[in-house]
């Protein structure tokens, strides 16, 4: 078999053994499933067994996965929840997070192109891989979740937007015309889907649902294909039109079979992260140059040092204007949600990389830092909110060890 066929049984059968480590681990202490998956991707890796390498197919499915990843992200968005006060306070909280990232950046980098890197990658969230976590805790839908959504939707596609203006290689003026363009055909899209659609496309949704036709599943990965395309036409990041194409998605099947959207919504999630996703987590450990990191002292140092600054200048701004309504308890939380980044981390750092303005070590241990805040962060938040909430004199909620979901 080729080499790509055994590192693809290879990643899957990780796949397969992570959500079991998960359930055995999760029943005494809640680790997020996405852990398992990198870690054992590093465990097979080049740096550790040597049993697993990247090529062209693997490294094409794991974009796909990532790409998944942001769509189901961008799809999660309920646009009756993220708006108002608590929007702007999102939005508001990562500016202040992208002024503190660049300096930062600037000054640990030595110089404004690195800077630039290091600026952004420290601003995102990784709301794709929180999500998963809250939905487990019950925490997904409600006022905590809703307020999670928007500082997380706007974490996520801030650092989109950011790596369009300043990390394109293009001057400022020309990258705003084209993201101007873009959002020109997301707010037509947008108006589409709010358009009724004709009786008879709700009638082939609901009758091909069960059936090999599967049209509405075959239209969503439609619409994501023509977003991709659209962003990659304007020489923008691909991520930008997954985002997109997740919102415009929900807005088309709220309008067109509203009964039949959460079915239609676990037969997408059931490719995404039945198979593409976990292929993203699992080839970014197989990916992570331990070597570079544990090679020299300085990236090893940065490491803790990156990770802090994840809890400074994203986390502190959301500190600061998280809703006034939130509990210490929940506000913390949501520090430390808001704080969670990895996937665009690894595309952020490729890409400087790729253009010689990071090195492999940095880009290692900005990675890394990512990895331990996947690890950490989304596991402290939901100890620290059940506490306050046990503090509070509320019961507190057990997990179910086979789905996840809280009971009361």
């Amino acid at each position: 078999m080729s080499p790509s066929g055994n590192s693809l049984i290879l990643i899957m059968t990780i796949a397969v053994l992570a959500p079991l480590l998960s359930y055995a681990v999760g029943r005494r202490l809640p680790v997020p499933l996405v852990v398992f998956e990198i870690l054992l991707g590093v465990l097979v890796g080049p740096d550790v067994l040597d049993w697993a390498r990247t090529d062209a197919l693997v490294d094409g499915l794991s974009q796909l996965g990532l790409t998944m990843l942001i769509f189901l992200a961008g799809y999660e968005i309920e646009f009756g929840e993220v708006r108002g006060d608590t929007l702007r306070r999102a939005l508001w909280a990562w500016a202040a997070a992208l002024a503190l990232g660049l300096g930062a950046g600037v000054l640990l980098g030595g110089g404004y192109a690195k800077g630039v890197f290091i600026g952004v990658a420290l601003t995102s969230t990784a709301l794709g891989t929180v999500l998963p976590v809250l939905r487990d805790a019950g925490d997904l839908h409600g006022r905590f979740g809703s307020v999670v959504m928007a500082f997380g939707s706007v974490g996520e596609f801030g650092p989109v937007i950011a790596m369009a203006l300043l990390l394109s290689g293009r001057g400022a003026g020309e990258s705003t015309a084209l993201l101007a363009v873009f959002a020109a055909l997301t707010a037509l899209a947008v108006l589409w889907a709010l358009r009724p659609r004709p009786p008879w496309f709700s009638r082939v949704v609901v009758r091909t649902l069960d059936t090999s036709g599967q049209f509405a599943v075959r239209f969503v990965f439609l619409l994501l294909a023509l977003m991709l395309g659209a962003s990659q036409a304007l020489g923008l990041d691909v991520l930008l039109g997954a985002f997109a194409a997740g919102l415009i998605t929900r807005l088309v099947l709220a309008g067109v079979a509203p009964e039949s959207g959460p079915r239609i919504l676990e037969k997408v999630e059931g490719v995404g992260f039945g198979f593409l996703v976990p292929v993203f987590f699992v080839v970014t450990g197989i990916e992570f140059d331990l070597s570079a990191l544990l090679d020299g002292g300085r990236n090893l140092l940065l490491l803790p040092v990156f990770l802090l600054l994840f809890l400074v200048v994203r986390g502190g701004p959301v500190w600061f204007l998280a809703p006034r309504d939130l509990g210490r308890a929940d506000r913390r939380g949501l520090v430390l949600y808001s704080s969670t980044a990895l996937p665009l981390i690894v595309a952020i750092t490729a890409i400087g990389v790729e253009d010689g303005e990071l090195t492999a070590g940095e880009s290692a241990a900005l990675v890394g830092a990512g990895m331990v805040s996947v690890l950490v962060f989304p596991l402290l938040a939901t100890r620290l909110r059940g506490r306050g909430r046990g503090r509070a004199g509320g019961k507190a909620p057990s997990s179910d060890p086979v789905s996840g979901s809280e009971t009361w």
